[in-house]
Protein backbone atom coordinates (compact mmCIF):
# COMPACT_ATOMS: atom_id res chain seq x y z
CA UNK A 1 0.00 0.00 0.00
CA UNK A 2 1.19 3.23 -0.96
CA UNK A 3 2.82 5.60 2.05
CA UNK A 4 2.09 8.75 2.83
CA UNK A 5 -1.10 11.09 3.52
CA UNK A 6 -4.23 8.31 2.97
CA UNK A 7 -7.06 9.45 0.98
CA UNK A 8 -10.13 8.50 3.29
CA UNK A 9 -13.47 7.29 2.41
CA UNK A 10 -16.28 7.87 4.87
CA UNK A 11 -13.40 8.37 7.06
CA UNK A 12 -12.02 5.21 6.05
CA UNK A 13 -8.78 4.46 4.07
CA UNK A 14 -7.61 2.50 1.52
CA UNK A 15 -6.51 -0.21 4.02
CA UNK A 16 -9.68 0.37 5.66
CA UNK A 17 -12.03 -0.59 2.63
CA UNK A 18 -9.86 -3.71 2.02
CA UNK A 19 -9.59 -5.21 5.75
CA UNK A 20 -13.52 -5.34 6.02
CA UNK A 21 -13.88 -6.65 2.42
CA UNK A 22 -11.42 -9.69 3.56
CA UNK A 23 -13.00 -10.35 6.71
CA UNK A 24 -16.55 -10.44 5.53
CA UNK A 25 -15.83 -12.34 2.72
CA UNK A 26 -14.03 -15.34 4.54
CA UNK A 27 -17.13 -14.96 6.86
CA UNK A 28 -20.05 -15.34 4.58
CA UNK A 29 -18.49 -17.83 2.44
CA UNK A 30 -17.21 -20.22 5.39
CA UNK A 31 -21.09 -20.12 6.89
CA UNK A 32 -22.81 -20.46 3.81
CA UNK A 33 -20.14 -23.07 1.57
CA UNK A 34 -22.20 -26.13 2.21
CA UNK A 35 -25.42 -24.24 1.31
CA UNK A 36 -24.03 -22.74 -2.03
CA UNK A 37 -23.00 -26.61 -3.08
CA UNK A 38 -26.65 -27.67 -2.30
CA UNK A 39 -28.21 -24.69 -3.94
CA UNK A 40 -25.87 -25.59 -6.93
CA UNK A 41 -27.44 -28.82 -6.88
CA UNK A 42 -30.92 -27.91 -6.75
CA UNK A 43 -30.29 -25.38 -9.68
CA UNK A 44 -29.22 -28.43 -11.74
CA UNK A 45 -31.57 -30.27 -11.45
CA UNK A 46 -34.04 -27.49 -12.71
CA UNK A 47 -31.76 -27.05 -15.80
CA UNK A 48 -31.54 -30.81 -16.50
CA UNK A 49 -35.38 -30.71 -16.70
CA UNK A 50 -35.38 -27.51 -19.21
CA UNK A 51 -35.71 -24.53 -17.17
CA UNK A 52 -34.06 -21.33 -17.12
CA UNK A 53 -32.35 -18.63 -14.96
CA UNK A 54 -34.57 -15.60 -14.69
CA UNK A 55 -32.94 -12.63 -13.07
CA UNK A 56 -35.04 -9.67 -11.64
CA UNK A 57 -33.80 -5.85 -10.84
CA UNK A 58 -35.28 -2.80 -11.11
CA UNK A 59 -33.19 0.00 -9.74
CA UNK A 60 -29.97 0.77 -11.99
CA UNK A 61 -27.69 -1.11 -9.32
CA UNK A 62 -30.18 -4.55 -9.26
CA UNK A 63 -30.53 -4.38 -12.92
CA UNK A 64 -26.95 -4.61 -13.75
CA UNK A 65 -26.38 -7.58 -11.26
CA UNK A 66 -29.39 -8.88 -13.39
CA UNK A 67 -28.07 -8.41 -16.76
CA UNK A 68 -24.82 -9.67 -15.31
CA UNK A 69 -26.12 -13.30 -14.27
CA UNK A 70 -27.89 -13.87 -17.10
CA UNK A 71 -25.19 -13.33 -19.43
CA UNK A 72 -22.80 -15.24 -17.68
CA UNK A 73 -25.20 -18.09 -17.84
CA UNK A 74 -25.80 -17.47 -21.48
CA UNK A 75 -22.63 -16.68 -23.03
CA UNK A 76 -19.93 -18.92 -20.37
CA UNK A 77 -16.45 -17.84 -20.87
CA UNK A 78 -14.46 -20.60 -19.18
CA UNK A 79 -13.84 -23.38 -21.53
CA UNK A 80 -16.03 -26.71 -21.04
CA UNK A 81 -18.72 -24.76 -19.81
CA UNK A 82 -22.00 -25.31 -21.82
CA UNK A 83 -24.63 -22.27 -21.93
CA UNK A 84 -27.29 -22.00 -19.90
CA UNK A 85 -30.45 -20.76 -20.70
CA UNK A 86 -31.07 -17.09 -19.02
CA UNK A 87 -32.73 -13.79 -19.35
CA UNK A 88 -32.96 -10.50 -16.76
CA UNK A 89 -35.90 -8.75 -16.87
CA UNK A 90 -35.37 -5.06 -15.21
CA UNK A 91 -37.54 -1.96 -14.63
CA UNK A 92 -36.99 -0.69 -18.64
CA UNK A 93 -39.29 -3.46 -19.26
CA UNK A 94 -42.28 -2.29 -17.52
CA UNK A 95 -43.46 -3.69 -14.12
CA UNK A 96 -41.98 -6.32 -13.32
CA UNK A 97 -44.61 -8.45 -11.62
CA UNK A 98 -45.97 -8.37 -14.95
CA UNK A 99 -43.22 -9.31 -16.87
CA UNK A 100 -42.41 -12.29 -14.86
CA UNK A 101 -45.79 -13.77 -15.07
CA UNK A 102 -45.42 -13.37 -18.52
CA UNK A 103 -41.72 -14.48 -18.91
CA UNK A 104 -42.06 -17.33 -15.97
CA UNK A 105 -41.86 -21.01 -16.50
CA UNK A 106 -42.66 -23.46 -13.38
CA UNK A 107 -39.48 -25.37 -14.29
CA UNK A 108 -37.22 -21.81 -13.57
CA UNK A 109 -35.16 -20.39 -11.28
CA UNK A 110 -35.93 -17.18 -10.15
CA UNK A 111 -33.17 -14.22 -8.54
CA UNK A 112 -33.83 -11.14 -7.21
CA UNK A 113 -31.35 -8.10 -6.63
CA UNK A 114 -32.09 -5.30 -4.73
CA UNK A 115 -34.45 -6.59 -2.32
CA UNK A 116 -32.29 -5.29 1.24
CA UNK A 117 -33.26 -1.72 -0.50
CA UNK A 118 -36.28 -2.71 -0.07
CA UNK A 119 -37.29 -3.03 -3.20
CA UNK A 120 -41.32 -3.80 -3.34
CA UNK A 121 -41.54 -4.38 -6.73
CA UNK A 122 -39.23 -6.51 -6.97
CA UNK A 123 -40.15 -8.67 -3.82
CA UNK A 124 -43.49 -9.05 -5.35
CA UNK A 125 -42.03 -10.52 -8.43
CA UNK A 126 -39.75 -12.89 -6.42
CA UNK A 127 -42.99 -13.99 -4.91
CA UNK A 128 -45.47 -14.54 -7.73
CA UNK A 129 -42.50 -16.00 -9.15
CA UNK A 130 -42.40 -18.69 -5.72
CA UNK A 131 -45.95 -19.37 -6.59
CA UNK A 132 -45.75 -19.96 -9.84
CA UNK A 133 -43.15 -22.83 -9.03
CA UNK A 134 -39.69 -21.36 -9.78
CA UNK A 135 -37.04 -22.27 -7.47
CA UNK A 136 -36.04 -18.81 -6.02
CA UNK A 137 -33.03 -17.11 -4.59
CA UNK A 138 -32.72 -13.07 -2.97
CA UNK A 139 -30.10 -11.74 -0.79
CA UNK A 140 -32.31 -10.54 1.96
CA UNK A 141 -33.12 -12.77 4.74
CA UNK A 142 -36.76 -11.38 5.19
CA UNK A 143 -37.70 -11.72 1.40
CA UNK A 144 -40.03 -14.76 -0.04
CA UNK A 145 -37.21 -17.00 -1.17
CA UNK A 146 -36.45 -20.20 -0.74
CA UNK A 147 -32.93 -19.46 -0.75
CA UNK A 148 -32.25 -16.70 0.87
CA UNK A 149 -28.46 -15.18 1.69
CA UNK A 150 -27.78 -12.28 3.96
CA UNK A 151 -23.84 -10.76 3.33
CA UNK A 152 -22.68 -9.76 6.81
CA UNK A 153 -22.17 -6.08 6.06
CA UNK A 154 -24.43 -2.95 6.06
CA UNK A 155 -22.19 -1.65 3.25
CA UNK A 156 -24.23 -2.16 0.11
CA UNK A 157 -20.84 -2.05 -1.71
CA UNK A 158 -19.42 -4.74 -0.18
CA UNK A 159 -23.10 -6.23 0.23
CA UNK A 160 -23.00 -6.02 -3.90
CA UNK A 161 -19.71 -7.15 -4.08
CA UNK A 162 -20.12 -11.04 -2.16
CA UNK A 163 -23.42 -11.17 -4.30
CA UNK A 164 -21.73 -10.80 -7.26
CA UNK A 165 -19.01 -13.55 -6.35
CA UNK A 166 -22.03 -15.79 -5.05
CA UNK A 167 -23.59 -15.70 -8.19
CA UNK A 168 -20.35 -16.09 -10.35
CA UNK A 169 -19.60 -19.58 -8.25
CA UNK A 170 -23.55 -20.45 -8.86
CA UNK A 171 -22.82 -20.16 -12.48
CA UNK A 172 -19.09 -21.98 -12.23
CA UNK A 173 -20.11 -24.98 -10.28
CA UNK A 174 -23.68 -25.88 -11.26
CA UNK A 175 -22.01 -27.36 -13.97
CA UNK A 176 -20.65 -30.07 -11.34
CA UNK A 177 -24.16 -31.53 -10.66
CA UNK A 178 -25.64 -30.69 -14.50
CA UNK A 179 -23.14 -32.63 -16.43
CA UNK A 180 -23.38 -35.78 -13.35
CA UNK A 181 -27.03 -36.92 -13.96
CA UNK A 182 -27.30 -39.70 -11.95
CA UNK A 183 -27.34 -37.12 -9.22
CA UNK A 184 -30.39 -35.16 -10.48
CA UNK A 185 -34.10 -35.71 -10.05
CA UNK A 186 -37.12 -35.49 -12.17
CA UNK A 187 -34.47 -34.99 -15.18
CA UNK A 188 -35.61 -35.62 -18.62
CA UNK A 189 -32.85 -37.03 -19.98
CA UNK A 190 -31.95 -40.61 -18.57
CA UNK A 191 -28.30 -41.05 -18.95
CA UNK A 192 -26.22 -40.65 -16.01
CA UNK A 193 -22.95 -39.62 -16.52
CA UNK A 194 -22.57 -36.50 -19.11
CA UNK A 195 -19.29 -34.37 -18.05
CA UNK A 196 -18.65 -33.48 -21.41
CA UNK A 197 -15.91 -31.22 -22.58
CA UNK A 198 -15.39 -30.37 -19.04
CA UNK A 199 -14.29 -33.82 -17.83
CA UNK A 200 -10.91 -32.69 -17.07
CA UNK A 201 -12.31 -29.49 -14.67
CA UNK A 202 -13.79 -32.45 -12.39
CA UNK A 203 -11.98 -35.65 -12.58
CA UNK A 204 -14.00 -37.25 -8.86
CA UNK A 205 -17.33 -36.83 -11.19
CA UNK A 206 -16.64 -40.36 -12.64
CA UNK A 207 -16.04 -42.13 -9.86
CA UNK A 208 -19.35 -40.99 -7.75
CA UNK A 209 -21.83 -41.44 -10.19
CA UNK A 210 -24.65 -42.13 -6.94
CA UNK A 211 -22.72 -40.26 -4.14
CA UNK A 212 -24.47 -37.08 -3.67
CA UNK A 213 -22.65 -36.35 -0.67
CA UNK A 214 -19.21 -36.48 -1.56
CA UNK A 215 -19.74 -34.32 -4.72
CA UNK A 216 -21.57 -31.73 -2.00
CA UNK A 217 -18.67 -31.98 -0.24
CA UNK A 218 -16.03 -31.26 -2.86
CA UNK A 219 -18.27 -28.66 -4.61
CA UNK A 220 -18.68 -26.63 -0.62
CA UNK A 221 -14.57 -27.06 -0.72
CA UNK A 222 -14.30 -25.68 -4.18
CA UNK A 223 -16.45 -22.68 -3.15
CA UNK A 224 -14.58 -22.36 -0.22
CA UNK A 225 -11.24 -22.05 -2.30
CA UNK A 226 -12.86 -19.67 -5.02
CA UNK A 227 -13.30 -16.97 -2.15
CA UNK A 228 -10.17 -17.53 -0.68
CA UNK A 229 -8.68 -16.66 -4.42
CA UNK A 230 -11.09 -13.73 -4.57
CA UNK A 231 -10.07 -12.52 -1.23
CA UNK A 232 -6.13 -12.83 -2.47
CA UNK A 233 -6.72 -11.22 -5.86
CA UNK A 234 -9.33 -8.09 -4.16
CA UNK A 235 -5.95 -7.42 -1.90
CA UNK A 236 -3.28 -7.55 -4.99
CA UNK A 237 -5.70 -5.38 -6.87
CA UNK A 238 -6.04 -2.74 -3.75
CA UNK A 239 -2.97 -2.71 -2.61
CA UNK A 240 -0.71 -2.88 -5.24
CA UNK A 241 -2.87 -0.11 -8.00
CA UNK A 242 -3.35 2.23 -4.61
CA UNK A 243 -1.54 4.97 -6.19
CA UNK A 244 -3.37 4.50 -9.70
CA UNK A 245 -6.89 4.41 -7.69
CA UNK A 246 -5.66 7.58 -5.64
CA UNK A 247 -4.76 9.13 -8.77
CA UNK A 248 -7.66 8.41 -10.91
CA UNK A 249 -9.48 9.62 -7.59
CA UNK A 250 -8.08 12.87 -8.01
CA UNK A 251 -8.96 13.02 -12.36
CA UNK A 252 -12.21 12.81 -11.63
CA UNK A 253 -13.13 14.72 -9.21
CA UNK A 254 -11.33 17.16 -10.96
CA UNK A 255 -13.34 16.55 -13.64
CA UNK A 256 -16.91 16.88 -12.00
CA UNK A 257 -15.38 19.78 -10.15
CA UNK A 258 -14.81 21.18 -13.90
CA UNK A 259 -18.32 19.95 -14.81
CA UNK A 260 -17.15 17.71 -16.86
CA UNK A 261 -18.62 13.88 -16.84
CA UNK A 262 -17.94 10.65 -16.52
CA UNK A 263 -18.14 8.05 -19.78
CA UNK A 264 -18.08 4.38 -18.68
CA UNK A 265 -17.85 0.97 -20.64
CA UNK A 266 -16.96 -2.45 -20.99
CA UNK A 267 -18.01 -5.57 -22.95
CA UNK A 268 -19.96 -8.62 -21.29
CA UNK A 269 -20.08 -9.12 -18.13
CA UNK A 270 -18.05 -5.83 -18.10
CA UNK A 271 -20.46 -4.09 -19.49
CA UNK A 272 -22.67 -4.68 -16.36
CA UNK A 273 -19.92 -3.52 -14.60
CA UNK A 274 -19.52 -0.31 -16.18
CA UNK A 275 -23.32 -0.14 -15.98
CA UNK A 276 -23.48 -0.74 -12.12
CA UNK A 277 -20.65 2.04 -11.68
CA UNK A 278 -22.66 4.45 -13.70
CA UNK A 279 -25.62 3.89 -11.23
CA UNK A 280 -22.98 4.16 -7.79
CA UNK A 281 -22.17 7.91 -9.39
CA UNK A 282 -25.78 8.98 -10.27
CA UNK A 283 -27.59 7.68 -7.44
CA UNK A 284 -25.25 7.52 -4.27
CA UNK A 285 -25.82 4.41 -1.85
CA UNK A 286 -27.70 5.37 0.91
CA UNK A 287 -24.92 5.22 3.11
CA UNK A 288 -22.50 7.27 0.72
CA UNK A 289 -21.80 10.25 3.28
CA UNK A 290 -18.63 11.74 4.74
CA UNK A 291 -17.33 12.64 8.40
CA UNK A 292 -20.02 15.93 8.27
CA UNK A 293 -23.29 13.23 7.56
CA UNK A 294 -24.06 14.72 4.14
CA UNK A 295 -24.65 12.47 1.50
CA UNK A 296 -22.83 11.97 -1.39
CA UNK A 297 -23.99 14.11 -4.82
CA UNK A 298 -24.81 12.76 -7.92
CA UNK A 299 -22.24 12.67 -10.65
CA UNK A 300 -22.69 13.07 -14.39
CA UNK A 301 -21.95 9.76 -15.47
CA UNK A 302 -23.42 8.06 -18.93
CA UNK A 303 -23.02 4.07 -19.38
CA UNK A 304 -21.91 3.87 -23.65
CA UNK A 305 -23.37 0.11 -23.44
CA UNK A 306 -26.76 1.16 -22.27
CA UNK A 307 -28.77 1.70 -26.11
CA UNK A 308 -29.14 -1.58 -28.05
CA UNK A 309 -29.99 0.33 -30.66
CA UNK A 310 -26.87 2.29 -31.04
CA UNK A 311 -24.79 -0.54 -30.47
CA UNK A 312 -26.37 -2.52 -32.88
CA UNK A 313 -26.12 0.04 -35.72
CA UNK A 314 -22.55 0.68 -34.83
CA UNK A 315 -21.38 -2.79 -35.03
CA UNK A 316 -23.67 -3.73 -37.86
CA UNK A 317 -22.77 -0.59 -40.20
CA UNK A 318 -18.91 -0.06 -39.36
CA UNK A 319 -17.87 -2.94 -37.27
CA UNK A 320 -17.86 -4.03 -33.31
CA UNK A 321 -14.50 -2.32 -32.85
CA UNK A 322 -16.45 1.15 -32.82
CA UNK A 323 -18.93 1.07 -30.93
CA UNK A 324 -17.76 2.96 -28.39
CA UNK A 325 -15.76 5.08 -29.67
CA UNK A 326 -18.08 6.53 -32.08
CA UNK A 327 -20.19 7.67 -28.80
CA UNK A 328 -16.88 9.15 -27.75
CA UNK A 329 -16.69 11.24 -30.76
CA UNK A 330 -20.67 12.23 -30.43
CA UNK A 331 -20.98 12.63 -26.54
CA UNK A 332 -17.34 13.30 -25.29
CA UNK A 333 -16.34 16.72 -24.66
CA UNK A 334 -12.83 17.97 -23.68
CA UNK A 335 -12.23 17.88 -19.71
CA UNK A 336 -14.81 14.49 -19.73
CA UNK A 337 -13.17 11.15 -17.93
CA UNK A 338 -13.75 7.91 -19.57
CA UNK A 339 -13.98 4.54 -17.13
CA UNK A 340 -13.22 1.64 -19.00
CA UNK A 341 -13.59 -2.02 -17.82
CA UNK A 342 -11.95 -4.87 -19.34
CA UNK A 343 -10.74 -8.32 -18.50
CA UNK A 344 -7.69 -8.80 -21.10
CA UNK A 345 -6.94 -5.56 -21.16
CA UNK A 346 -7.02 -6.12 -25.21
CA UNK A 347 -10.67 -5.70 -26.08
CA UNK A 348 -10.19 -3.98 -29.54
CA UNK A 349 -12.93 -1.70 -28.95
CA UNK A 350 -11.78 -0.68 -25.70
CA UNK A 351 -8.36 0.36 -27.21
CA UNK A 352 -10.33 2.21 -29.71
CA UNK A 353 -12.72 4.03 -27.32
CA UNK A 354 -9.14 5.05 -25.24
CA UNK A 355 -7.14 6.32 -28.40
CA UNK A 356 -10.67 8.47 -29.54
CA UNK A 357 -10.59 9.57 -25.68
CA UNK A 358 -7.30 10.88 -25.93
CA UNK A 359 -7.30 12.42 -29.60
CA UNK A 360 -10.59 14.39 -27.65
CA UNK A 361 -8.68 15.54 -24.61
CA UNK A 362 -10.52 13.23 -22.07
CA UNK A 363 -8.95 11.69 -19.01
CA UNK A 364 -8.86 7.92 -18.91
CA UNK A 365 -8.83 5.09 -16.59
CA UNK A 366 -8.64 1.86 -17.23
CA UNK A 367 -9.05 -1.42 -14.84
CA UNK A 368 -8.04 -4.37 -16.37
CA UNK A 369 -6.60 -8.24 -15.61
CA UNK A 370 -4.51 -11.19 -16.66
CA UNK A 371 -0.63 -9.15 -17.12
CA UNK A 372 -2.93 -5.54 -17.77
CA UNK A 373 -2.59 -6.50 -21.91
CA UNK A 374 -2.05 -3.78 -24.54
CA UNK A 375 -3.65 -0.89 -22.05
CA UNK A 376 -0.92 -2.02 -19.88
CA UNK A 377 1.88 -2.38 -21.87
CA UNK A 378 1.51 0.38 -23.83
CA UNK A 379 0.49 2.77 -21.28
CA UNK A 380 -3.21 3.85 -23.19
CA UNK A 381 -5.11 4.93 -20.32
CA UNK A 382 -3.84 7.75 -17.87
CA UNK A 383 -4.37 5.49 -14.89
CA UNK A 384 -4.37 1.87 -15.22
CA UNK A 385 -5.28 -0.62 -12.35
CA UNK A 386 -4.79 -4.26 -12.94
CA UNK A 387 -5.71 -7.47 -11.42
CA UNK A 388 -3.67 -9.72 -11.91
CA UNK A 389 -5.22 -12.84 -12.98
CA UNK A 390 -6.07 -15.16 -16.10
CA UNK A 391 -9.48 -16.43 -13.89
CA UNK A 392 -12.07 -14.39 -15.46
CA UNK A 393 -14.92 -13.93 -12.70
CA UNK A 394 -12.16 -13.16 -10.09
CA UNK A 395 -10.93 -10.68 -11.97
CA UNK A 396 -14.51 -8.92 -12.17
CA UNK A 397 -14.88 -9.38 -8.64
CA UNK A 398 -11.90 -7.70 -7.51
CA UNK A 399 -12.41 -5.03 -10.02
CA UNK A 400 -15.76 -4.37 -8.49
CA UNK A 401 -13.85 -3.79 -5.16
CA UNK A 402 -11.65 -0.83 -7.34
CA UNK A 403 -14.49 1.26 -8.78
CA UNK A 404 -16.60 0.95 -5.88
CA UNK A 405 -13.34 1.79 -3.39
CA UNK A 406 -12.81 4.60 -6.61
CA UNK A 407 -16.44 5.29 -6.45
CA UNK A 408 -15.62 6.27 -2.53
CA UNK A 409 -12.55 8.15 -3.01
CA UNK A 410 -13.82 10.60 -5.42
CA UNK A 411 -15.81 11.71 -2.37
CA UNK A 412 -13.33 12.88 -0.33
CA UNK A 413 -10.28 13.93 -2.63
CA UNK A 414 -11.39 17.25 -3.00
CA UNK A 415 -10.90 18.43 0.20
CA UNK A 416 -8.36 15.59 1.40
CA UNK A 417 -5.87 15.77 -1.34
CA UNK A 418 -4.26 12.85 -3.08
CA UNK A 419 -1.05 11.86 -3.21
Amino acid sequence: MQSGPAVEARGRSLEDLLSERTEVNRRFFTDEAERVARLCHRMAERFARGGRLVAIGRTPAARSDARHVAVEFVHPVIVGKRALPALALAGEGGDLVAQLELAAEPDDIAIAFGLEEGDAEAAAALGAARARGCLTIAFAPESSAEWAFEPPSSDPFVRQELSETLYHVLWELVHVFFEHRGLLEGRAVEAVHDTGASSFLYPFLAERETDLEAVIADVRDSVLLKAEDVGALREQTLTEGAGELLAAAATLRSTFDSRGKLLCLGNGGSATDAMDAVADFREPPSLGAGEDGRPWPARPALDLTEDPAILTAIANDIGIEAVFARQIIALGREGDAVLTLSTSGNSVNVIAALAEARRRGLRTVAMVGYEGGRIAAERLADHVVITRSENLPRIQEAQASAYHALRELVESAGAEGVH
